[in-house]
């Protein structure tokens, strides 16, 4: 199966199942001389772990990081880095039942259709399980980016379903397990979840990620544009079904004289562009809004098929998240760090003698 790396010179390449023994990743490029630690990865792969709280899965996994190569004495050494987390609370027969039966709304039916074999033990390789390793390797750019360029990278819940979270500070995203930045809306959230686990349902959500201290210059302007290979490294996370840079789909009702980005010798009076133009970052706040769809594993009968082509009707088993944008803040963030490393070691590897004249 292809597909499993991403980014050129911060190369990021993942393995392992949501029923396997482990999971794992090799993160290739990241500069010699880093201070990182198995605690470093920790902090944020602690943000996204299953049965973190009673609003998400109830699959119980600590996601601890061990950490197998290119670190010496407490720094990286410029070698691969080869992280590793064991799988600890796998119920691989709550899936036997669903053996010769496609889930709508997930990849079994186009796995068989494409490999003649899948593994229905949670969906296998497409399980939103493989994203633990992108958050441990985000951590790492994240790291790199914060220490070398103080860019800093969060994101918040912007929407679940009906409940739209106006953002009042980060100090509130990081004290609920919605990543909510309105305190106002936490208790309507929680009845909600508790609603949707009643009823055997799941609801889809809208998330806002925003880098900021991106330095200008960063990405290509064919192919390799920064708000192309975003919308790459996002859309690649599961249950993402759209991706917005900026003012994103509002742009259709959008003149062209409020839309454009007026500039002065202080730099952008709005950013309507979200801090790319011409697929270069121009140095203001990188602003991304990402929608995910409702969780297809739910109680609720389903009509289907089986692999024989009978017409079947099943209620899926097993622990899920009503909610999958409530644990996709880390991974998102992850996702954007990864790419912007990438586009930041891309920059100094071609750039490096370049002057900005804005500095």
């Amino acid at each position: 199966m292809a597909g499993n790396s991403i980014g050129k010179i911060f190369n990021v390449t993942t393995f392992g199942e949501s029923h396997g023994v482990s999971l794992g990743c090799i993160v290739d490029g990241v500069p010699p001389g880093l201070k990182l630690s198995s605690s470093d990865l920790q902090i944020e792969l602690n943000r996204r772990r299953p049965g973190s709280s009673r609003y998400t899965t109830e699959r119980k996994e600590l996601d601890q990081v061990e950490i197998l190569s290119g670190i010496f004495e407490g720094v990286t050494t410029g070698t691969s880095i080869g992280l590793s987390i064991k799988n600890v609370d796998q119920r691989s027969q709550d899936y036997k039942t669903m053996k010769h039966v496609f889930r709508p709304g997930h990849a079994d039916y186009t796995y068989t259709l494409k490999y003649g074999i899948r593994d229905y033990r949670g969906g296998g390789r497409s399980s939103a399980r493989e994203t633990s390793m992108r958050v441990a390797a985000g951590a790492i750019a994240k790291k790199y980016l914060k220490d070398k360029f103080n860019i800093k990278i969060r994101g918040y819940l912007k929407q679940m379903g009906p409940i739209i979270c106006d953002f009042q500070s980060w100090d509130y995203v990081e004290k609920n397990p919605f990543f909510c930045p309105d305190p106002n809306k936490i208790s309507l959230l929680k009845e909600f979840i508790k609603c949707l686990k009643k009823e055997g349902d799941s609801i889809g959500a809208q998330l806002i990620l925003i880098a900021e201290n991106v330095p200008a210059g960063l990405g290509e302007p064919v192919f390799d544009r920064l708000d192309a290979e975003l919308a790459h490294s996002l859309m690649s996370i599961n249950a993402v079904k759209a991706v917005e840079i900026g003012d994103g789909v509002q742009v259709a009702n959008c003149k062209g004289s409020q839309h454009r980005d007026e500039i002065c010798n202080n730099g952008f009076k709005t950013n309507h562009a979200g801090g790319i133009l011409g697929g270069i970052s121009n140095g203001d706040n990188i602003v991304v809004k990402i929608t995910l769809k409702p969780t297809s594993s739910i109680k609720k009968p389903v009509n289907t098929i089986d692999d024989n082509n009978n017409n079947v009707s099943i209620s899926i088993k097993g622990r899920h998240d009503p909610c999958v944008g409530l644990r996709a803040v880390p991974i998102a963030e992850s996702m954007i760090a990864i790419t912007l490393m990438d586009h930041l070691l891309r920059y100094t590897a071609q750039c490096f003698q370049v002057k900005n004249f804005l500095t």
